[in-house]
């Protein structure tokens, strides 16, 4: 695998990832909730989940979701039920200043928590899986051996993921400094009302064979 290839790769994640997506608006919610060090957390586990859905996709679990409605539907509704929850935790949050003065100290800000929302928010989407599925093999070479191959570009997208959400964690946290507390609440409203759109747009998605 070239330098030019990996270049090419990271260009084009980087785009797709830098378009506001789930996990995305969580570091966003994260860091003016809770600070960037709690967001960190939810980073990583955005992170662990580039590395499960490449690793499934090499190992076929892709091609599975796009060729079997069955279980294409079953982790799609999962996921749609997953953001609707987390959307509706959202708007129905009393504002991001009051979690800061209570020293985030409800479950809901847990270090567990914060981890496992961006996790399961990234490996319950079939987009996710759909879209490796079409967009990793147009960077690896069938003649050369697989897996190092697939960790290159994992490890590629993985920075380009966490770099990206870092980012917006860090906008998230600047953001609720110069806010008042009815604008750290329209904050809370406005990314809860996003990720209710996103399970909107999910719920509807279908497979391109479809």
């Amino acid at each position: 695998m070239t330098n030019l290839t990996i270049l090419a790769f990271a260009l084009v994640s980087f785009i797709g990832i830098a378009t506001p997506g789930p996990t995305v608006l969580l570091a966003l919610t994260n860091g003016s909730r809770f600070g960037i060090k709690a967001a960190c957390l939810g980073m990583a586990g955005a992170v662990l989940s580039d590395f499960v859905l490449i690793g499934a996709v090499a190992l076929g679990l892709g091609a599975l979701l796009a060729a079997s409605e069955f279980w294409f539907a079953i982790v799609k509704w999962i996921g749609v039920g997953y953001l609707t929850f987390l959307g509706v935790m959202l708007l129905r949050s009393k504002g991001t200043l009051d979690v800061l003065h209570t020293g985030g100290s409800s479950a809901g800000s847990s270090s567990r928590a914060i981890f496992l929302k961006s996790f399961f928010v990234a490996v319950t989407n079939p987009k996710g899986y759909l879209f490796f599925s079409a967009f990793l093999p147009q960077f690896v070479r069938p003649e050369l051996p697989q897996l190092p191959q697939y960790l290159a570009l994992a490890a590629t997208f993985a920075l380009i993921d966490f770099a990206v959400m870092f980012g917006y964690a860090v906008l998230g946290s600047r953001a609720v400094r110069l806010l008042k507390k009815s604008g750290a609440l329209w904050l809370d409203r406005i990314c809860g009302g996003a990720l209710l759109a996103l399970a909107g747009s999910l719920a509807f998605y279908r497979r391109a064979s479809a």
